[in-house]
């Protein structure tokens, strides 16, 4: 079997908080507490999960925007996340991202030919200022927008306009692995749908592997192959993507696709509200962290951490519900909506 592309190994990353008139209290914020994956060439895995869970967290310590409290981020067989910024640089081209906001991200002094030729510039990339011209070309050709908007400002654009061309700068460097931080969240749904299947087909054509960050689980059942699940810093269910939406295995991805919509409103369906907050990252309850929202809670949940341990080929979860001979009446509301 090929070695993945990625794999992020037991990651951690912790940040120091400190509050307090002149500073002296100082916590710690478990933003991301072990988490564990690959990512084959090619191949779309989604990361998804509450806002706060540490999702993109986990991308921008993969991309080295963030350094790594604990872990390992391994790019193609080589540790990356130790490397110092020089040794890194050869490496960045190979691993690019499509941020959320999709003017924010772009150089508002710029015009779109600027910010398209600015990556190749610095890893030279292009043999001629001939070559250079087309390769900006043919980028906008891969994303389906007009040549002559090159001349145009990013102000110019639509949101979704906007987003193309963030997309294209991520492909200027001819990556391996393109990190989609919320890349469609901030648009309309018509537009969501347009850019989703353009990654799709870039990916296709380019063979390009993607993590896909979001929350919008309609969204991620369409475009990826495998889904990760996190919740409070931890992956708490990790498979194939037909067998996370069709037989999800663990408590927390239950509700969550209970409360995705569906196509047909009248349909009975089986909702879980799940109760409280989401505990704080500074203090995460002991055992497993779900615990203090799961409907199916037990005495084992509130004293010992799960480990993320197979349910079926590939379907990983990190609940003790699963070493039960029969599953718990739930503790916690349930709705048919």
């Amino acid at each position: 079997m090929s070695m993945p592309l990625l794999q992020v190994n037991d990651l951690k990353k912790h940040f120091t908080v400190r509050s307090g008139i002149l500073g002296t209290k100082a916590s710690t914020v478990h933003a991301v507490d072990g988490v564990s994956f690959t990512i084959n060439k090619g191949e779309t895995l989604a990361l998804v999960g509450e806002s706060g869970c540490g999702k993109s967290t986990v991308g921008r310590c993969i991309l080295r925007l963030l350094d790594v409290t604990e872990g390992q981020v391994v790019l193609d067989g080589r540790r990356i996340d130790e490397l110092s910024a020089g040794s890194l640089r050869p490496l960045r081209r190979r691993v690019q991202v499509v941020f959320q906001d999709p003017f924010s991200s772009l150089n508002p002094r710029l015009r779109v030919r600027d910010i398209l030729a600015e990556p190749m510039r610095n890893y030279g990339l292009a043999k001629s200022r001939a070559d250079l011209g087309a390769r900006v070309e043919r980028l906008m050709e891969i994303v389906r927008l007009p040549k002559d908007a090159l001349s145009r400002w990013p102000h110019e654009f639509s949101g979704g306009q906007r987003q193309r061309i963030g997309i294209a700068r991520a492909l200027a460097t001819e990556p391996d692995l393109i990190v989609c931080d919320e890349a469609v969240s901030a648009l309309d749904v018509s537009v969501k749908a347009q850019i989703v299947n353009l990654l799709q087909d870039l990916q296709r054509e380019l063979g390009l592997a993607l993590l896909f960050i979001s929350h919008d689980l309609a969204i991620v059942e369409h475009l990826t192959q495998r889904v990760a699940v996190m919740y409070l810093g931890k992956i708490v269910e990790l498979g194939p993507k037909r067998q996370i939406f069709a037989s999800p295995r663990h408590p927390y991805t239950q509700a969550l696709l209970s409360a995705v919509p569906v196509p047909d409103p009248g349909a009975a369906r089986r909702r879980i509200i799940l109760k409280g907050d989401v505990p704080s990252p500074v203090n995460p309850p002991s055992g497993c962290r779900f615990h203090t929202r799961c409907p199916y809670a037990f005495d084992r949940c509130r004293m010992e951490e799960p480990q993320l341990l197979p349910s079926a080929a590939g379907h990983f979860s990190a609940c003790h519900l699963s070493e039960l001979p029969t599953a718990p009446t739930p503790a916690g509301e349930a709705a048919m909506v």
